[in-house]
């Protein structure tokens, strides 16, 4: 009889080893790997948290930041920078987003940078309700521009500036072949409120 009962007794410890390991591996399981964001997912995270800082908050701009460390995904990016600007406290101030935590200033999730005087024109900021068109779709568009460049680089590093351009109306995607505008060999504006292409700049 005693036999019979250490025997449950192991019985039941062999079960309920068992069953602490089942969450372990379901968790394991339902680890995936970190995803970049589109810009204006990015950009209405921020704007939630910059409307706190000033709830008048316009955008000045939102510029891409490639990470190593995040799989590449054309069209997005692991981190995203927007500056927003307040007439009434005649400041501005710099947020980050991001999904992981990065060198240097950069965290995951929204980080405000210090606030900044401001005197530009309004002119140079716009709401974020102009921003109608993701980063996604305006480089798909883009990409139609420069099919034969795209071609030639099909792993080249995609970057992304969205501001005003004094030549149009509305914001603009600056849909970038590079790290940056100043050093890439090709780049096409897209209109954020539209859609439509604007102009390829080299």
């Amino acid at each position: 009889m005693r036999k019979f009962v250490v025997a449950l007794g192991l019985g039941c410890l062999a079960m309920l080893a068992g069953c602490s390991d089942q969450p372990v591996t379901e968790a394991k399981k339902a680890e995936t790997p970190v995803q970049p964001v589109s810009g204006q997912s990015a950009l209405f995270r921020m704007y939630q948290v910059a409307r706190a800082w000033a709830p008048d908050a316009t955008i000045l701009q939102l510029t891409s930041i490639h990470l190593t460390d995040v799989p590449a995904v054309r069209g997005k990016a692991g981190a995203w920078q927007a500056t927003f600007v307040s007439a009434e406290k005649s400041m501005s101030r710099a947020y980050t987003y991001s999904v992981i935590e990065g060198e240097g200033n950069l965290h995951q999730g929204v980080f405000p940078g210090p606030q900044e005087a401001w005197s530009g024109p309004a002119s140079k900021t716009f709401l974020i309700s102009t921003v109608k068109i993701d980063s996604d779709a305006a480089f798909q568009t883009a990409r139609e521009q420069a099919a034969e460049y795209d071609k030639k680089n099909p792993k080249q590093t995609i970057s992304f500036d969205l501001e005003m351009h004094e030549s149009f109306p509305n914001p603009s995607w600056r849909v970038i072949w590079g790290e940056s505008a100043g050093t890439a060999s090709v780049s096409v504006l897209i209109d954020a409120f539209t859609g439509k292409y604007l102009e390829t700049l080299h």
